[in-house]
């Protein structure tokens, strides 16, 4: 990566922090920016808190998708900044009203020593709530000076609407003198029939009151949470948007920072919660704002199915809410009980209410047979699907290719479901109607075999989007590995495969048709050369000039999302 003269610069700037205090006063504000780059770049927590705290712009944007290569922000760098938020609400010279920290958390114990989600969302908390304590009789300075702009911009707007009524008002006269006697003559007809026009009037008046009034009770219930959280916003400064990881370590002081009225104010773009009880994951909705919500991702929580029949209705409060994530919460259809079918009505009716959901993940949550009932009330097509470890039956493969899902789809993960002779009908009539919007396929785990995998090809070479293919502990041989391969050259916009190693790699004793489980547990012969199947790949790859696709064996590492 080629970096700017402006980024060169801004290095060397930052790099002296004694010699801050004489360039600060005198840099404009269109180089902060690219200071803070440089400032979180080089490592430099001191430069990050000078600048922060003095922002010039009344938005920070720090995060956001990051480049390949490109590691998340430094700890010390994130908590210098944090200081400085708070610093920042007594500082004259701090303009800042919208700190958002949206996708800045990184790996914990990664390069960098980044900050992850759950240190960030604890960090934040206790800002928050340091904030609200230290800052409630400073805090006014930063409130006059809103309050000051606004009043300013309200009275020349005032002035305008003025100068705007005047010369109205002198048009009409003007055209008044003109159209005298025109207008004498309408005054009289309207006087003789003014009691009859008079008892309409007063009819039609409180017509429109009374339809007024039942208007108002309808939408009572939003508008008075729209209200509140309008009056809650008054006193706040700086409003933090960032995405909030939640456990049960964590919950009460994210509960407390929620529940806070201070300078500062949190938002939640994407919220994840583990481990966390019903009732708990309740509080923290009601809690957050409703706009701005994207998405929810609930895992190893036991909802069961009445507990996630109570959260979607309170979802549905959110109206950006486009994502939904379950993983391993509890739900077994596959024990029939009395009350099976009203619960699975109730999951019907509330993912109805969704109207945003283009993102839906369950994960080893046991509705075999169900799948019609569940994504048949969306109303409108998903794009992002996620079925692994669902047990799906036959059924339900064949509802999926006939779905209105299926055009629009462009990511779909079905890991872990066992395909066959029966269903790989359906796995085909499903790739043929997605062949021109699928980017991102995982078949991993589904117990392909060459001669499956033979007859499932030519539906793979049709989808002409797809970007990467997953195609992890299947027990496919090295002859259908090669088939495999000599496939996806054929494929243009192929750039990623994750392929399963070839039973041949394997000690001896595997079964004739092993599981997904036994292939991930079973060893791997390490008397024969590791690297022999990967050259043999690539050599493919070599012959046919697509060095352009990434072929890999690595499971653990595998990340579709590497694919621009």
């Amino acid at each position: 990566m080629v970096l700017s003269l402006v980024s060169l610069c801004a290095k060397e700037v930052v790099r002296d922090h004694s010699s801050s205090h004489s360039w600060l006063k005198w840099m404009p504000k269109d180089l902060y920016r690219a200071l803070l780059e440089a400032a979180f770049s080089t490592c430099r927590p001191l430069a990050v808190g000078e600048l922060v705290q003095r922002w010039p712009e009344l938005t920070l944007r720090v995060g956001g998708r990051r480049k390949p290569g490109q590691t998340a922000p430094n700890r010390l760098c994130i908590q210098s900044m944090l200081l400085a938020v708070v610093r920042g609400l007594t500082d004259h010279r701090c303009s800042l009203e919208l700190l958002d920290l949206c996708g800045v958390q990184g790996d914990e114990g990664g390069m960098g020593d980044p900050m992850g989600g759950w240190s960030l969302t604890v960090a934040l908390c206790t800002m928050v709530l340091k904030a609200s304590v230290r800052t409630r009789r400073p805090q006014r300075t930063r409130r006059e000076q809103r309050k000051q702009r606004d009043q300013e911009r309200k009275r020349i707007s005032a002035l305008e609407r003025e100068r705007d009524l005047k010369r109205e008002r002198g048009q009409k006269k003007r055209d008044g003198e003109l159209n005298s006697n025109e207008s004498s003559n309408v005054g009289e007809r309207t006087e003789s029939s003014g009691s009859v026009s008079e008892e309409d009037l007063s009819k039609g008046v409180r017509r429109r009151m009374e339809m007024e009034r039942k208007r108002g009770r309808t939408v009572l219930g939003s508008s008075e949470r729209e209200t509140e959280e309008k009056e809650m916003d008054r006193d706040v400064v700086v409003h933090v948007r960032a995405d909030l990881f939640v456990n049960g370590r964590s919950w009460e002081r994210v509960h407390s920072a929620l529940r806070t009225s201070g300078p500062l104010k949190l938002q939640c773009r994407y919220l994840r919660v583990e481990e966390i009880a019903v009732p708990s994951i309740r509080t923290l909705l009601d809690l957050l704002p409703r706009r701005g919500l994207l998405g929810v991702d609930i895992r190893y929580s036991s909802l069961g199915v009445a507990g996630l029949a109570e959260l979607l209705p309170l979802l549905s409060t959110f109206p950006a809410l486009k994502s939904l994530r379950l993983h391993y919460c509890n739900l077994d259809f596959r024990r029939v009980h009395p009350s099976q079918s009203e619960a699975l009505a109730e999951l019907s009716q509330g993912l109805a209410r969704l109207q945003e959901l283009r993102h839906l993940s369950l994960t080893a949550l046991r509705l075999p047979g169900q799948l019609r009932v569940l994504l048949s009330s969306l109303p409108q097509p998903l794009e992002i699907l996620e079925l692994p470890y669902l047990s799906l039956s036959p059924a339900d493969f064949a509802y999926l290719s006939c779905s209105h899902h299926t055009s629009t789809l462009q990511q779909l993960d079905l890991s872990e479901n066992r395909l066959d002779e029966n269903t790989l009908p359906s796995i085909r009539r499903l790739l043929s109607q997605a062949s021109g919007s699928l980017q991102h396929l995982s078949l991993s785990g589904c117990g392909l075999t060459d001669g499956l995998l033979g007859l499932l090809l030519p539906s793979l070479g049709g989808c002409r989007a797809l970007k990467s293919l997953a195609l992890a502990l299947n027990p496919l041989s090295m002859a259908g590995l090669m088939d495999l391969v000599k496939m996806a050259v054929r494929m243009p916009s192929l750039r990623q495969l994750l392929y399963p190693n070839p039973l041949e790699d394997y000690q001896p004793g595997l079964p004739d048709l092993p599981s997904s489980a036994q292939l991930l547990d079973w060893p791997l012969d390490e008397t024969s050369d590791i690297n022999l199947t990967s050259n043999k790949l690539n050599r493919v790859l070599i012959d046919s000039g697509r060095s352009d696709i990434f072929l890999t064996c690595d499971l653990l590492n595998y990340d579709k999302d590497m694919v621009e």
